[in-house]
Order: structure tokens, then C-alpha cells, then sequence
């Protein structure tokens, strides 16, 4: 018989009234990974055990990196899935993770969806840094900030932000942009590089009238 927690999770892929069912989500997240990741949200935080389900998934995601055999079994097709369901059930217990983490591994490997899994973490990451109120922000430029652009960066987004939020910036380097800046901002997106308005000349010039 499935724990009371994992119908619950089961529940929000078995219906039309899905929406109804679930906990609105701070922000939403798109894709089979993200109806995953928005179901593991609203049976956690029915749960009471969203902090506890974000350590187990951040656990796990890290174990992910360093552990090469575990990545191979997820991997396998050819594994069945009532075995990689009893082997997920195994490493759940014995990382001591919450019940709402282990139902959501559980219906993972059932439902064949376990190469899935990183992207779902990543998923369900978006949503409770949203939930914390954090804006994640990255802003890519041809060459690196300095430390005076950098803080004239943030004043300019954190303009952007409503009363609450936390600004999360992170800045990358890719010299193809050529100048100007690629800003992602929570689920906004700017290009403003040379590379683009050139692209769009371009697009113009070669176009028929």
C-alpha cells in the first residue's frame, strides 16, 4: 500500500482538477519537470516538510556528481523499474530522507522518469528560491565587471524587485556577445548585446522588400 504522502504526490498527475489540488507555487516552473517539481511542492508543504524535502533533494543531487555507478543505474533502460524502485527505496533510507522525498523518488522510478530526476531537483530549487523570496539573476558580458559595475548592476535590478525579495546575482563572461549585456531575471529576458543587434541588422538587410 503507498504512504498517504506519495497518493498525495500521485494524485496531482491523475486528474483534470490538478490545479485545484495543488499549492500554488511562488513562481511557475514549465515542462514535465516542472508538474513534478510543482506536485513535490504542494504534497511537501501539505506535509509540512519543505525544508526537510530541499536538504534531502540537495543531498542527493550532490551525491549525483560523485557517485558514477548510481548515475548509471538511474541511467540504465534496461534496469526494470520495479528493481530501481526497491534500490531507490534503499539509498531514501539510508540518507534518512523525509517520506514526501522518498514518495517522490518512489513514483519517479514507477513511472520510468528517473533520468529525470536532476532536472526535477533543479525545478524544485527555482520554486523555493522564489518561496524565499530570492530573485535569481544572471547577466552575461563580453568582458568581466569590475567592482564598480558591478554594484551600479545590482542598484539598477534591485529596482526590479518588490518589497521582500532578495536579489541573487550571478555574472559570466562570453566574449561571442561581442559587447553590451544578456540579462535573465527571475523568468525575464534582455538581450541588449552587440551580437544581437547585429543579428537583427543583419536579418533586415538580407530580408526582401
Amino acid at each position: 500500500m503507498a504512504a498517504p504522502g506519495c497518493k498525495v504526490l500521485a494524485r496531482c498527475f491523475s486528474s483534470s482538477s490538478v490545479q485545484q489540488q495543488l499549492v500554488k507555487t511562488p513562481i511557475q516552473v514549465f515542462g514535465l519537470d516542472g508538474r513534478y517539481a510543482t506536485a513535490l511542492y504542494s504534497a511537501a508543504t501539505k506535509m509540512k516538510q519543505l525544508d526537510a524535502v530541499e536538504t534531502d533533494l540537495l543531498k542527493f543531487q550532490g551525491q549525483l556528481k560523485t557517485d558514477t555507478k548510481l548515475r548509471e543505474f538511474i541511467a540504465n533502460p534496461i534496469v526494470k523499474r520495479s528493481i530501481k524502485a526497491n534500490a531507490m527505496k534503499e539509498v531514501c533510507s539510508k540518507m534518512a530522507m523525509s517520506a514526501a522525498s522518498a514518495n517522490l523518488f518512489g513514483l519517479l522510478a514507477e513511472n520510468g522518469r528517473l533520468k529525470s530526476l536532476d532536472s526535477i531537483i533543479n525545478a524544485f530549487k527555482v520554486i523555493m528560491a522564489a518561496h524565499r523570496g530570492e530573485v535569481p539573476c544572471e547577466v552575461i558580458t563580453s568582458k568581466p565587471l569590475d567592482e564598480a559595475q558591478r554594484k551600479d548592476l545590482e542598484v539598477a535590478l534591485k529596482g526590479f524587485m518588490k518589497q521582500g525579495q532578495t536579489l541573487l546575482l550571478s555574472a559570466k563572461v562570453d566574449p561571442a556577445i561581442l559587447g553590451g549585456m544578456v540579462v535573465s531575471i527571475g523568468d525575464k529576458y534582455i538581450d541588449m548585446s552587440i551580437a544581437s543587434k547585429i543579428k537583427k541588422y543583419t536579418e533586415l538587410i538580407t530580408t526582401p522588400v
